[in-house]
């Protein structure tokens, strides 16, 4: 990206003419004038209508937007009416993504009088921006026909992928939505902002432990889902590394769990979430996922339902990226912690990870992996300057700081190797991976003596599975 599109000054109207309204623009002419060019007020009361504040007038009312997003090219809409209801944030909502436009709603007037931070800070960084590609489209009609008025199970449903596939399914109105999470917090909050959309589609919320077998199998049985999204796991690669009885415990038998029972109860679709960590992997973390790709492509030789994997790179803005890392550290005044000058990684957003899984899960027939055309590796030291420009903050005014490479950590991904994929995208951006099926005795055997093995030799005999080359015969081989 280059610097002189981080620095584009961006047309901005404030729908508002406050008192909030008027400190907004005070605080942009007087920290980021650069920035963001302020070309007027929007208000509905008739007394404020050409009125001037901090030499800004009001040219018009809110029914206006539209027009002048389109006359004056307006690349942000600021929200300062803290008492606009939900149908009339929703309008201006929905005006603003049809015309792919910022949008950024002020919290409250105390926010702004007591925080000395730039107006758009570091929580405000429109994510897509960080991205060298454009983000994928979904076929909505297909997606719409395999889910409508069906039952769907998300596992992992109050984590960041998961609770943002609970959100893009309900636009195709499944009959069911079951939430299941092991965090009771989590699960709970997806909960309450879900009731708020959900329309008639019913929400389960289930706190329940994929590591429980019996648990698995009853709550399947219980509601009988037509489509699993398997997203629950822990993702954390230094903290598994020094914990590779948990990752084998939680992600990989946990996934033969609700696999298990999956099959035995009749469910049409099965998508995993995978990750770029699972190719090549030197850590427990990229190991384990390697591991429960092998547990789905053993399940999908057998069964009838359709197992699939989703692999795809860093998702920006999930617990886990380093971008929320990134943020707090620019909040705190730096200095902002890289690992390597040269570590490069596959970034994209949270939607965009969502709808992948759920687009992919239309095409599965059973055994496939699934990857995106994630575009371009980005440097983390370019995404770290990035992020401070777009702050609001000089590279003067932030330190970058590196590191070292941490424990399982690598320089770079991988999302496939090339003999791995097929050359044809079967949808644009996504891909499907050759299917190599692996030594499933030798999975066995680490699932069965896990237990009684050193940190040292479990962590052995993981990445070793997990790099293996071994195929079974053609036969096997599941393609699309």
């Amino acid at each position: 990206m280059e610097q002189t599109n981080l620095q584009q000054v961006k047309n901005t109207l404030i729908l508002g003419a406050g008192d909030t309204g008027h400190i907004i623009a005070k605080k942009i002419m007087k920290e980021q004038e650069g920035a963001f060019k302020i070309l007027g007020f929007l208000d509905d009361a008739k007394e404020k209508q050409d009125v001037s504040l901090a030499g800004v007038s009001v040219i018009g009312t809110l029914a206006d937007l539209k027009k002048l997003i389109k006359l004056y090219d307006v690349k942000l809409v600021i929200v300062a009416i803290a008492n606009m209801g939900r149908v009339a944030f929703t309008r201006i909502e929905t005006i603003c993504r049809l015309a792919d436009i910022e949008l950024r709603r002020i919290p409250c007037i105390e926010d702004l009088l007591l925080k000395n931070e730039p107006l758009i800070n570091f929580a405000d960084i429109p994510e897509q921006s960080l991205l060298n590609r454009e983000p994928i489209q979904l076929n909505d009609a297909a997606i719409k026909q395999q889910l409508h008025q069906q039952t769907v199970l998300i596992t992992g449903a109050g984590g960041s992928i998961g609770s943002e596939m609970c959100r893009q399914l309900l636009k195709y109105e499944p009959k069911s939505l079951i939430l299941l999470g092991h965090g009771e917090n989590s699960i709970y909050l997806i909960e309450q902002e879900l009731r708020e959309i959900a329309g008639n589609t019913t929400l389960i919320p289930v706190i329940a432990d994929i590591k429980n077998r019996q648990q698995m199998h009853e709550i399947v049985e219980e509601y009988a889902p037509n489509a699993i999204y398997h997203a629950a796991a822990h993702k954390h690669v230094t903290l598994m590394e020094t914990n590779p009885h948990e990752a084998i415990s939680n992600n990989v038998i946990g996934t033969r769990n609700i696999s298990e029972a999956a099959d035995r109860f009749g469910v049409q679709s099965f998508v995993m979430i995978s990750s770029d960590k699972a190719v090549n992997p030197t850590g427990v973390m990229g190991a384990s996922k390697r591991m429960c790709e092998m547990v789905i492509q053993e399940f999908a030789q057998k069964s009838a339902t359709k197992f699939s994997a989703v692999r795809f790179g860093n998702v920006l803005g999930s617990r886990g990226s380093v971008v929320p890392m990134f943020k707090k550290q620019i909040a705190k005044g730096g200095p902002v912690t890289v690992t390597d000058p040269d570590m490069t990684r596959f970034f994209m957003t949270i939607p965009e990870a969502a709808s992948l899984v759920l687009q992919s899960g239309v095409f599965s027939k059973g055994g496939e992996i699934f990857v995106l055309d994630m575009g371009e590796e980005v440097k983390i030291l370019d995404l770290a300057k990035n992020i401070i420009r777009l702050s609001g903050y000089s590279l003067d005014d932030i330190e970058i700081k590196f590191t070292g490479l941490r424990p399982g950590e690598k320089l770079y991904e991988e999302l496939l190797l090339e003999n791995e994929l097929e050359p044809q995208q079967i949808y644009p951006k996504i891909y499907v991976g050759k299917t190599k099926f692996v030594s499933f005795e030798t999975l066995h055997t680490i699932l069965e003596n896990s237990d009684t093995w050193t940190k040292a030799k479990l962590r052995k005999e993981m990445i070793a599975l997990a790099n293996s080359n071994h195929v079974t015969p053609a036969k096997n081989n599941l393609k699309v």
